[in-house]
């Protein structure tokens, strides 16, 4: 078993080793994985620390680290770039590289940070995560990704899926959730009626055969926040989401989950 750190902005992970095949998620810097399989050329089948997500990757995008590195970035409070978008120095190659929010910044200590012996500098905003979960930072969050393009597999403000916009939205509390809508119906505290929803619990939708295929962040007023098209605010209410655009339901809905 092998172990990598993403040290680039955004990097996508695919369903086969190709540059050809499906995007399934994204890394963003900093974030690491294991390493368990190896194609012929540059292919890396990895598993994300953050979220168990098996998918394939170019071995060019992230960089090798050991096993007790591996180990003390996982187990310590995660530091995260609230910054929409930063510019970081390696000031050990003095290599510039934009980082997008929700990025993390292992061992960041007065405005430096540093993994696998490089030297990074950071002067912006940031969050410590904390057993502490604010729930009022989800909808400011959230609402940071408003216009966001749709991308599936996505999971930053250049584009993302509304999987990934809720994954990202509750990591930078500090909560880490699955990454397909699928996994996290599966989270938290099931409510009965969408009077009961408050701000930063989550809506999910469902097709004609039953399975989940959208997840929305509920807001005040009997809105909602999610990524379909762009990351857009429709209206919500039992049968599910109306489009403000369109006048039409787009979503029908099967479940509300309270998870903080």
């Amino acid at each position: 078993m092998k172990y990598g750190i993403c040290h680039l902005s955004v990097v996508p992970c695919r369903l086969e080793p190709s540059d050809r095949s499906e995007m399934v998620t994204q890394l963003l810097f900093g974030e690491t994985v294991k390493i368990f399989e190896e194609k012929k050329g540059d292919w890396r089948r990895i598993k994300t620390a953050f979220d168990d997500y098996d998918a394939w990757i170019d071995s060019k995008q992230i960089t090798e680290i050991s096993l007790d590195e591996f180990e003390k970035l996982n187990q310590s409070s995660s530091v995260m770039s609230t910054e929409l978008i930063h510019v970081i120095q390696n000031l050990s190659t003095n290599d510039i590289v934009p980082i997008v929010i929700g990025s993390n910044l292992p061992n960041l200590t007065k405005a430096q940070f540093s993994f696998n012996k490089q030297l990074f500098s950071f002067d912006g905003d940031f969050y410590k995560s904390s057993k502490n979960f604010d729930k009022k930072m989800l909808v400011e969050n959230a609402y940071i990704y408003l216009n966001t393009p749709y991308l599936w597999g996505g999971r930053s403000p250049f584009g993302i899926d509304c999987s990934g916009f809720t994954q990202v939205t509750y990591k930078l509390i500090g909560y880490k959730l699955p990454r397909d809508a699928s996994q996290q119906a599966l989270v938290g505290q099931t409510l009965s009626f969408v009077e009961e929803a408050s701000p930063g619990d989550l809506a999910f939708f469902d097709n004609d055969e039953g399975n989940i295929i959208h997840v929305g962040m509920v807001l005040e007023n009997n809105r909602i926040i999610h990524a379909s098209g762009k990351v857009r605010i429709d209206k919500l209410d039992h049968q599910g989401i109306f489009n403000t655009t369109t006048q039409k339901y787009s979503h029908r809905l099967r479940i509300l989950k309270k998870i903080i």
